[in-house]
């Protein structure tokens, strides 16, 4: 074959090639002009689920930052308390004298002003624990620093700290007045070498769709006296679907914005507290919270009966309704309120003014 017949066949079989690219172009575009609407919109309906599924993801426990637990202090001179209504939950218990302190947990937040601040209490240790918390506090009870090292408990003490991650304010007398904030928190745990991540599971049963607990009875007005000191008061805002809470008779409010602390969720536990007899004789106390005790669940103005389960300082509480069931929370904050088995928790409703005792 010389060398014009090569070009000539050469010539022939790139022709063939751009004819048959052509077709097959013409081809493929044919067949998508031509697809079935209905395929379409499968398509389409099926990218929607996907957007709703990312949309229904629970927004208040969410992502791999290692929760930090904060005791707050309770005192009416504390009074306001900033960083409550940024917690995902705040435990309320009683401590000596008839007052109740308040630990906060926050995940994956940034605030500024969180305390005031106040020492840590041994029984708060379990819920730090069943959190998977970084403990914070400003120093502790000598049964709190024993539980610390026994447990190898990931704390920062402001006593113990360098002056940086905790400080003063002038607005509150001392020792209502140390405050912190999650950023610095974060640059101690770093510091310390704690782990700052968490693949834990919350300890609530979160859910995306609202719950309204149609067979509960009403629960407009729920009065909680932890002590004959401390009463504590959440009132339905029926618009907003929270609850307001007041202590003492009086609303209690942020003390970075001044607007009313609400919560979403309510749970009450009943579980008495005692009296230690240690040589300091400061009237501490101690929980009995290790097993099975009645308690609450209020959301969106209705309340449940539920059973709190713990059957181990390290372990999580798990709310079970009376048929054994893990509850269903609705996604949003929750404040837990334990108090002795004996309080005369009160429950109301628009339609029942005659209150009944709850215990």
């Amino acid at each position: 074959m010389n060398k014009n017949e090569t070009k000539v066949l050469i010539i022939i079989l790139v022709a063939v090639i751009v004819i048959a690219g052509g077709v097959l172009a013409y081809k493929i575009i044919k067949d998508k002009q031509e697809m079935p609407t209905d395929s379409i919109e499968e398509n389409n309906i099926e990218n929607v689920a996907t957007e709703e599924i990312e949309e229904k993801q629970v927004k208040i426990f969410q992502g791999t930052d290692r929760p930090i637990a904060v005791m707050i202090d309770n005192h009416n001179q504390a009074w306001p308390q900033a960083g409550l209504q940024e917690a995902y939950m705040v435990y309320e218990i009683i401590v000596e004298g008839g007052e109740t302190r308040l630990m906060a947990l926050f995940k994956g937040v940034d605030i500024e002003k969180i305390g005031p601040v106040r020492s840590a209490r041994h029984y708060f240790i379990d819920y730090v624990m069943e959190n998977d918390a970084i403990y914070t506090h400003f120093g502790q009870s000598p049964q709190a620093q024993s539980d610390l090292k026994k447990f190898s408990i990931n704390d920062i003490d402001g006593i113990a700290e360098d002056g940086v991650t905790f400080w003063r304010v002038k607005d509150k007398s001392a020792p209502h007045n140390a405050v912190t904030s999650t950023e610095k928190l974060m640059k101690s745990a770093r510091n310390k070498k704690y782990k700052t991540t968490s693949s834990k599971e919350s300890v609530l049963n979160y859910v995306t769709d609202e719950i309204n607990l149609e067979e509960g009875q009403e629960a407009t007005t729920v009065t909680i006296p932890h002590s004959n000191l401390q009463t504590v008061k959440y009132v339905y805002n029926k618009e907003n679907q929270v609850y307001e809470r007041y202590a003492r008779n009086k609303e209690q409010v942020d003390w970075t914005t001044g607007k009313a602390i609400t919560t979403k969720n309510i749970i009450i536990e009943f579980c008495d507290n005692y009296t230690l007899s240690d040589t300091e004789n400061k009237g501490r106390q101690g929980l009995k919270n290790i097993g099975t005790f009645d308690g609450y669940y209020i959301t969106n103005g209705k309340a449940i009966k539920i059973k709190c389960i713990k059957n181990d300082r390290e372990e999580q509480t798990v709310y079970q309704d009376l048929e054994g069931n893990e509850i269903q929370v609705n996604d949003g904050n929750t404040f837990v309120n334990i108090c002795p088995i004996a309080a005369k928790v009160v429950i109301e409703g628009e339609e029942t003014p005659t209150t009944e005792l709850q215990n």
